[in-house]
């Protein structure tokens, strides 16, 4: 049997974690910032058209707030494989363990975290704010259309009274485009 674990959800792991969880707590990261620049071409775009999904950025002086949930020891082995089945099917994220600060006692625990490999061909963090919002306008994946990725983000992010003016300028421009 594996030990219990943690595992930070900063996108889409925040509103459909997809396992068994025993407690969910708001969460901050420090070292990493947010940001669309993930190229999706399983779930919210395809490899003709990619879509553009969050990642966790290094960044010095940055901080991210998510939620961490903590999975039991007896879930731990199902939800390990299903996150790295999730997460890790392009390589394009770095699976770490990193100090994780709950935000409701102040506790500094290790997680897990899906980290950007700013190597890897699928790292799109060059791409300015329009050329990101014309993509998250019009991409769509079996997972859904990126339009809904986005907003399901801003909706998670407004439940945990986040407000990332990057993220919330993407979301305007987004909204203000026709789908081509």
């Amino acid at each position: 049997m594996t030990k219990e674990f943690w595992v930070f959800g900063y996108g889409s792991l925040m509103w459909n974690p997809g396992f068994v969880y025993a407690e969910r707590v708001n969460a901050e990261l420090d070292g990493y910032q947010r940001s669309f620049c993930l190229a999706s071409v399983r779930y919210r775009g395809t490899k003709d058209f990619p879509g553009l999904v969050l990642a966790l950025e290094p960044i010095k002086g940055a901080c991210c707030r998510g939620v961490a949930f903590r999975v039991p020891s007896e879930h731990a082995i199902e939800a390990l494989d299903y996150l790295r089945e999730r997460e890790l099917v392009t390589e394009a994220y770095l699976e770490k363990r990193l100090p994780l600060k709950l935000l409701g006692n102040g506790e500094t625990i290790q997680a897990i975290c899906y980290v950007m490999d700013v190597a890897h061909e699928q790292y799109r963090g060059h791409l300015d704010m329009e050329e990101r919002a014309t993509i998250i306008a019009n991409a769509i994946g079996p997972a859904g259309t990126n339009r809904e990725y986005l907003s399901k983000t801003v909706e998670n992010l407004k439940d945990l009274n986040v407000d990332e003016p990057a993220i919330r300028k993407l979301a305007n421009l987004v909204a203000g485009m026709n789908q081509a």
